[in-house]
């Protein structure tokens, strides 16, 4: 990590390389390396918690130096937003990703929290956790255990981070989850990989509680439609519980 011109300079290692195409970096990595400067400018306010983050992917990120800024664009005593953007420290200057975080004061509601869903208990893992087993990159770097659901059901995996996101710097439970969240698109496939190409264009996460542990389980399923076009929900657990929801956009394509 390096300073530049306003934006700290990271180098990509091949861990966060797409199973799509390895030249090209998964979206998780790009969401939890811009969450983490985020996060950073509110060092000084630990009554803020994150309800929501948005991730819209601008372009292909590629597995090169990458250069990351964080600003606040909307200040609030209660309620803020902040965004984060990446680009490429070669090529052309535009920005690759963007991440923008709803910012919320906390109070006291435990004696109103509500769960729409029970919690997940973990059960064995399937042989055969997805359908781009032997895929180098970034799937290397998680741990990913398929649970077994009844035939119609969403898929429900467990994930968690292998690798530290930056050196050896200690992972805050956001960034955990944001190394694993963006996955909810291979989670929930609808389609076969060797037959289509499914990408998505974003992923957003809306937490009602902050998330805790090193473990989360997505359950997840995707909708496929007649023209090209495709959105995978999920249902976002830690080991204490249900914790939110994400919802991604999907690009559609006949290999």
């Amino acid at each position: 990590m390096a300073e530049s011109d306003g934006y700290q300079v990271f180098e990509s290692t091949p861990g966060t390389a797409s199973n799509w195409d390895a030249a090209i970096q998964h979206g998780s990595p790009p969401l939890a390396l811009l969450t983490r400067a985020i996060e950073e400018l509110y060092l000084d306010r630990p009554e803020l918690r994150v309800g929501r983050l948005v991730l819209d992917i601008l372009g292909a990120i590629p597995v090169a130096p990458v250069k990351v800024r964080a600003w606040v664009e909307r200040p609030g005593a209660r309620i803020t937003m902040a965004v984060a953007e990446m680009r490429a420290v070669h090529g052309a200057d535009r920005a690759l990703a963007r991440v923008s975080a709803w910012l919320l004061t906390t109070s006291d509601t435990a004696d109103a929290v509500t769960d729409r869903h029970p919690p997940l208990v973990e059960g064995t893992a399937m042989d055969n956790p997805h359908g781009w087993m032997g895929a180098p990159g970034y799937l290397e770097t998680v741990s990913w255990r398929k649970q077994r659901t009844a035939p119609g059901e969403p898929a429900v995996v467990w994930m968690s981070p292998l690798v530290p996101l930056v050196d050896s710097e200690p992972l805050t439970d956001l960034q955990r989850l944001a190394m694993v969240v963006d996955s909810a698109n291979g989670v929930g496939a609808a389609l076969d990989p060797d037959e289509f190409v499914f990408m998505n264009t974003d992923t957003a996460v809306h937490l009602h509680r902050a998330p805790r542990g090193t473990d989360f389980a997505l359950r997840a399923r995707g909708s496929i439609g007649p023209d090209g076009i495709g959105v995978t929900t999920a249902d976002v657990f830690d080991r204490q519980g249900f914790i939110g929801t994400s919802a991604q956009t999907l690009l559609v394509q006949r290999r």
